[in-house]
């Protein structure tokens, strides 16, 4: 990993604050803010307030569960580690359990130009576009289901299996972010399978944050999770954007973003409540 760049870090903490506030209200909670999704989609995370001001306390993260509690949402917490190094101490000591995710920054010299023929971005003009986007997250669900890079069970009939109809006022907001450039979708295909792979990209302001992306487990080990993320990637760049970033989820497939052309900058830490241990 390279130094931290704090100027980098603060622009990546910066579009982590922005990026819910297009959908979502936010409520405070002494050294954290929590966003509050307006209406359908996914729900998003509490997080560090950005003024700088008193460090997050466990108390502070109790009285945030316990208003995601209230409301139904993921008890879910993110930040970037190396601008509140504290926090990863105090967040286990309030119950969570951190996974720390290698935190990667695109260099733009070293993203690969080669053609992706399987992989195309989803076009919400399309008639066939609610049916690519619930295939999409289907093919996300069964990915996230066994992470990893390994291959194993899980293909077509299973991501057939997890497939959930987008409602009207869902698909109308996809559209609408994508009609302002504020989100993308990428998806990988192959003659015998359909979809094999799915990720997107959100933006805001000049920062594009590439997340989301999954390989059914059946077809692993075939490059298309690499070839999606620099499709991904280019798109964020021909864009306009000036930062393209992401998150992965372990060691191992940080090595995949590393071969198209993603350092690592740092640590994304991704909260959750600690599994309760059995009674013995």
């Amino acid at each position: 990993m390279t130094t931290p760049d704090p100027a980098l870090l603060h622009r990546l903490e910066a579009f982590y604050d922005a990026l819910p506030r297009f959908t979502a209200r936010a409520e405070e909670f002494g050294g954290l803010v929590l966003f509050v999704r307006e209406g359908a989609g996914w729900p998003f995370y509490a997080r560090p307030r950005l003024d700088g001001g008193e460090p997050p306390s466990a108390a502070d993260i109790m009285a945030a569960r316990e208003r995601q509690r209230e409301l139904g949402l993921p008890e879910a917490f993110e930040w970037v580690h190396e601008n509140a190094p504290d926090l990863l101490a105090v967040a286990r000591s309030a119950g969570l359990a951190v996974l720390e995710a290698p935190l990667m920054v695109l260099d733009p010299a070293a993203l690969p130009t080669a053609d992706a023929p399987d992989v195309r971005l989803l076009d919400p003009q399309s008639p066939a576009f609610a049916a690519d986007l619930e295939l999409s997250r289907a093919v996300a669900a069964v990915g996230f289901s066994t992470p990893g890079t390994d291959s194993g069970a899980g293909g077509p009939a299973e991501r057939d299996a997890a497939r959930v109809e987008i409602d009207a006022a869902a698909l109308e907001g996809e559209r609408q972010a994508i009609a302002e450039g504020r989100r993308f979708t990428a998806v990988a295909e192959l003659p015998d399978a359909g979809q094999v792979a799915s990720g997107i990209g959100m933006r805001a302001g000049d920062v594009v944050e590439i997340a989301g992306v999954a390989t059914l487990p059946a077809y692993r080990r075939r490059g298309l999770g690499a070839r999606l993320t620099a499709v991904l990637a280019r798109q964020a760049l021909a864009a306009g954007a000036d930062l393209v970033f992401l998150s992965a989820s372990s060691v191992d497939v940080a090595r995949v973003y590393l071969s198209v052309g993603f350092r690592r900058v740092g640590t994304a830490c991704i909260a959750e409540p600690a599994p309760v241990a059995a009674p013995a």
